[in-house]
């Protein structure tokens, strides 16, 4: 990709697709900014100009294919064609299966999976004739480890993780430059918390440990532009997938001790609280969170994911240099050159 990268981001209005937002405009962007809040978009797209980038306000709803599809098609119209998209947009409910009504689960599914189905589609329809773009789907640890008290999520994380292997292998067979790659994050401090529907006698939290979003947001950009099948953000990831392979059996005990617990602070929940499930929460809410002071603000695990190639260079490099070492030492008389 050369000059001036055409992006949409849906969920833009907050959180991590907000944080998103912020890393592609300070690169210069010209962005399409998908989401259901008024106030959020308008508060994204200044935030676009501020630091130098365009930016198209879309208030959609991403479970509406048609409406995803025009969205796609205004970018176009204003900025060109698209080299870049993001699906974010999620919503859930806290709350044990049991409690939970067939409503609730449908929409879940239809904003956390189906968006991402349909704004796959919607770029997929530009990118292929063009041969070339890439997709970004922001998953989670939990695409691979589910935990209770948020079973629509978790199955919505699993469905892109296996929706998305069936594209990319597809992609493979037309051996087509379009790339896909899923990026998969930890606990994050975003608004959500605040504004989940949740049935739950505590207020919400992520399950510690808990990174800012801006770390999921610099993973975003960097899987935008390396062809990684997967990127994963964060040791707590890392663990869970890794321990999910070996022990789900124990996983699921543990979980099931824990996990209610983990997932709400010490405060009591307002059962009246306005909820984002139907419709957006009224107000610019921006990238962050109430849990600042509990966020890492920065991910080793990333930050080795990002330079394997050249650490494996500099192993290399080392190794060679042991070895060279080594071998003057049993024959000192031996010259390099």
């Amino acid at each position: 990709m050369s000059g001036t990268e055409v992006v949409v981001i849906t969920g833009a209005s907050a959180g991590v697709g907000r944080a998103t937002v912020r890393a592609f405009a300070k690169r210069g962007a010209h962005i399409g900014l998908i989401a259901r809040g008024n106030d959020g978009l308008e508060g994204a797209k200044r935030d676009v100009e501020q630091a130098g980038g365009r930016a198209i306000v879309l208030p959609v709803d991403v479970a509406d294919a048609d409406a995803v599809e025009a969205a796609a098609s205004q970018v176009e119209e204003q900025f060109g064609p698209i080299d870049i998209w993001v699906n974010d947009a999620m919503t859930s409910v806290f709350s044990p299966f049991k409690e939970m009504t067939a409503a609730e689960f449908k929409r879940v599914t239809e904003v956390t999976y189906l968006g991402y189905v349909y704004g796959t589609m919607s770029a997929l329809k530009r990118m292929l004739p063009r041969n070339r773009g890439s997709i970004v789907q922001v998953g989670s640890a939990l695409a691979y480890r589910s935990i209770p008290l948020q079973s629509a999520y978790c199955g919505a994380k699993h469905a892109i993780a296996g929706f998305t292997d069936s594209i990319r292998c597809e992609l493979i067979h037309d051996r087509s430059n379009v790339h896909i790659t899923m990026v998969q994050m930890p606990a994050l401090n975003t608004p959500q918390f605040g504004w989940v529907k949740s049935r739950l006698p505590h207020k919400a939290q992520p399950v510690p440990p808990i990174y800012e979003p801006e770390v999921a947001a610099g993973a975003i950009y960097w899987a935008a532009h390396h062809r990684k099948r997967e990127v994963w953000v964060g040791m707590p990831t890392v663990a869970a997938i890794g321990a999910n392979k070996f022990i789900p059996g124990l996983l699921d005990r543990y979980l099931g001790k824990t996990g209610y617990a983990s997932q709400q602070t010490s405060e009591p929940a307002d059962p009246n609280a306005p909820n984002d499930l139907w419709a957006p929460v009224a107000g610019d809410h921006g990238a962050r969170g109430t849990f600042d002071s509990r966020a890492h603000a920065y991910s080793p695990e990333l930050w080795l994911d990002e330079h394997k190639r050249p650490l494996r260079f500099l192993a290399a490099v080392g190794f060679l240099g042991v070895m060279t070492a080594v071998g003057m030492q049993r024959n000192p008389r031996r010259r390099l050159w």
